[in-house]
């Protein structure tokens, strides 16, 4: 705190339940110094209390302007009490050593102010006398995380998470498999065989790296534009194939549209239309990981669409203040839907929100499928060892359209898309990486595509052909014991399907 020997100086800190008083500090001028003065108050009734609030106020008057002077919050020294050290209340004053220097000079300052503070909840906060506005954003943007660059060449060391040749070939295997898997059953949709469908193309990278970076315990609340993590965690294509068409051996009972995947053994949380709703169920799921001290995390994954909601915040908040073993995953494609990220928010993406909320956050290369492992990897070891949360930010490239229900051109240029799904395609990246280190030959794609391909028909063509969910399962699965109301709902809709047979599907068992 700056300013001339002049003037009187009244500091105290603020602490304990009633605001305990615990160091008064003042100054005389006419080189009378009384030094420090220090009082536990602890024990003060309210009428003393009221006492040494008169006290204060005759001690010192507020500052005026004069003139030039740096302003300060106290103008003179003792104009009520003698300088005896004896308050009205009865509490001695006891000088202490070690007042700051300062100068005879007017305004001259000679104290430091790094070392001088404001005990606040949460911690010490530094004085300044410069006046300065948090700018809303750095000229510098956060840094993108990258092992390999677009032609697949390995330009930085994995650090302690290598990838060997079959982890390799695996998550390759896995990332083939997805971009077929979506190819096809989108084909599915337009031919109306399903009603609708969601692709991960140009996402495969973050789907796929990150699951291999996860172990099984993990609980895993997704998006939509997930199943790659499910595929890899052992989700079959004929379980994926039962879903989109809602057929008896769908775990949803035909209930949820398509690609609303879940799966009770893999630890994979069912997915929820509603945008961002996962996100503070997985910061729950944490806490609980953290309570029965096991050795497992949450993941949730989201768009950046999704942390325009509110359940992002919210969430963000209870995971950094509650310290649970939490990864937050966004995939930042630049769109939600038909809306750019420079219509959703004006700060540095979505890394710099960690921050913001005392998370420890980076942004990664969401189509370097080695950059997201290390990255996944190490965030997995400090949610465990350190019970921490984790936010990554993985900067993708939504290259198919964000749904069958959408036409992306209506908004986005098509040479964008080209640009993207050409030049920064992740599985391609990651092929030529393999290539690199021949541990893979045109042969191997060729074999690779042409058995997933099959096995994914093949998958369709049973899961078409089976039966589809009884009726009841429409009532079933909420109450223990169906209430009265919905018995006579079940009644009256069987009495219609019956009355109007021809305008029902003949697959669905009364």
């Amino acid at each position: 705190m700056s300013i001339s020997s002049k003037y009187s100086q009244l500091w105290w800190r603020l602490h304990g339940r009633r605001g305990l008083l615990q160091r008064v500090l003042y100054n005389f001028d006419e080189g009378v110094s009384n030094g420090f003065g220090y009082s536990d108050l602890r024990g003060l009734s309210g009428t003393q209390w009221r006492n040494f609030g008169t006290h204060l106020q005759n001690l010192y008057t507020p500052w005026r302007n004069r003139g030039t002077q740096r302003p300060h919050p106290f103008q003179k020294h003792v104009v009520g009490c003698p300088s005896c050290q004896m308050l009205h209340c009865g509490i001695k004053i006891e000088a202490e050593k070690g007042l700051p220097e300062y100068s005879s000079q007017e305004g001259a300052v000679e104290d430091d102010n790094e070392n001088q503070f404001l005990e606040f909840p949460g911690g010490k906060v530094q004085f300044t006398y410069d006046m300065n506005f948090i700018p809303e954003s750095s000229n510098k943007r956060v840094p993108c995380y990258r092992v390999l660059d677009d032609y697949g060449r390995q330009v930085a060391s994995n650090g302690d998470y290598e990838v060997d040749r079959d982890l390799a070939l695996q998550m390759y295997n896995s990332m083939v498999t997805l971009q077929v898997m979506d190819t096809i059953f989108y084909e599915a949709q337009r031919q109306g065989r399903i009603s609708f469908y969601l692709t991960s193309n140009g996402e495969e990278a973050i789907n796929i790296a990150s699951a291999a970076a996860l172990c099984i315990e993990d609980v895993v609340f997704p998006q939509y534009r997930e199943p790659g993590v499910l595929l890899w965690r052992g989700f079959t294509l004929e379980e994926f194939a039962n879903q989109c068409f809602g057929n008896s051996a769908d775990y949803g009972k035909g209930r949820q549209m398509p690609i609303h995947y879940g799966s009770n053994a893999l630890n994979y949380f069912t997915i929820s239309s509603p945008i961002a709703t996962q996100i503070p169920h997985a910061v729950g799921a944490a806490y609980s990981l953290k309570m029965n001290k096991q050795q497992a995390c949450a993941v949730t994954y989201f768009g950046d669409g999704g942390s325009s909601e509110g359940d992002f915040h919210a969430a963000l908040n209870f995971a950094a203040v509650l310290e649970v073993p939490i990864i937050f995953i966004c995939r930042n494609n630049g769109w939600a839907i038909s809306t750019p990220s420079s219509e959703q928010f004006r700060s540095d993406g979505i890394v710099v929100r960690g921050h913001a909320y005392g998370i420890r956050s980076i942004r990664v290369d969401g189509n370097d499928a080695l950059a997201l492992y290390s990255v996944v990897s190490k965030a997995r070891e400090i949610a465990i060892n350190e019970q921490k949360p984790v936010l990554i930010e993985a900067l993708t490239y939504r290259v198919g359209h964000h749904s069958t229900s959408d036409d992306s051109t209506k908004y986005r240029r098509v040479d964008e898309i080209e640009h993207w799904k050409m030049n920064r395609d992740p599985v391609s990246r990651f092929r030529k990486w393999l290539h690199r280190n021949d541990w893979w030959t045109e042969k191997d794609e060729t074999d690779l595509r042409s058995e997933i391909r099959n096995k994914i028909l093949q998958a369709i063509q049973v899961a078409e052909r089976k039966e589809k969910p009884s009726i009841e399962n429409l009532f079933s699965d909420v109450y223990d014991e169906v209430p009265p109301n919905l018995q006579e709902q079940e009644k009256k809709l069987r009495e219609t399907v019956a009355r109007h047979a021809e305008d029902y599907p003949n697959d669905v068992p009364l």
